[in-house]
C-alpha cells in the first residue's frame, strides 16, 4: 500500500479557509474495498484506533510537557473502547479532538486552543468512476495565534510527517480487513 504527500485537496470543506492557514499538508492512499460502502463514520472510528505504538508513547510525552505551558492535553481513554461508542457527530469529542463538520465523505476533527487552532480532514472520495477503489486522505491544518504556538510546532512539525502517513495506512488496513 502507497501513501503519498499530496496537495491539499480541493474537495475538502477546508479549502475555502486554505489561505488562512499557517501550515497545511496532506496524505492519501487507495482503499481497496469490493465488499461494500465505506461509511465516514467508519473512518472516523479506524483513525482513533490506527495510531503506530510509537506515536502513542510520543503523545503521551506531548501532553506531559504541553500541560506546562497551558496547551490542552485531553484524556487518553481506551480509544479502542472508546471507539466503539463514538458515533463521529458534529460536537462530540475523542481524546483532544472536537468533531467539527461531518458530510457524506469527509469529518473534519480538530481543537482550537490558545496558542493554536488546528483541524484534521479525514477525506474519502472516489478515484474516478471506480467502486471498488477510494481515496483517503488526511489533511491537517495549522493556525498559530502567538509564537508560543510557533514554538510548540517547531518539535511536532517533524514527527507529524512520520506520524500521519503511518496512520493513514494503518486506518486504510483496517477499512480494508472489515
Amino acid at each position: 500500500m502507497k501513501i503519498k504527500k499530496i496537495d491539499f485537496p480541493q474537495k475538502s470543506v477546508l479549502a475555502k479557509d486554505q489561505k488562512d492557514f499557517d501550515y497545511v499538508d496532506s496524505f492519501a492512499g487507495e482503499v481497496m474495498n469490493s465488499k461494500s460502502d465505506i461509511d465516514i463514520s467508519e473512518v472516523g472510528k479506524a483513525f482513533f484506533i490506527s495510531g503506530p505504538q510509537w506515536g502513542k508513547k510520543m503523545f503521551a510525552f506531548r501532553n506531559k510537557v504541553v500541560g506546562l505551558f497551558g496547551l490542552k492535553t485531553g484524556a487518553d481513554p481506551d480509544k479502542t473502547q472508546a471507539a466503539d461508542h463514538f458515533q463521529c457527530e458534529v460536537g462530540e469529542r475523542m481524546g483532544i479532538f472536537t468533531v467539527f463538520e461531518k458530510t457524506e465523505n469527509e469529518i473534519i476533527l480538530g481543537e482550537d486552543d490558545k496558542h493554536l487552532d488546528f483541524r484534521v480532514s479525514l477525506l474519502l472520495d472516489k478515484i474516478q468512476d471506480d467502486k471498488t477503489e477510494k481515496a483517503l486522505t488526511i489533511s491537517t491544518t495549522v493556525k498559530f495565534h502567538n509564537w508560543l504556538g510557533i514554538l510548540y510546532f517547531l518539535p511536532v512539525r517533524p514527527f507529524h510527517r512520520l506520524i500521519v502517513p503511518a496512520m493513514l495506512k494503518n486506518v486504510i488496513g483496517k477499512l480494508e480487513a472489515r
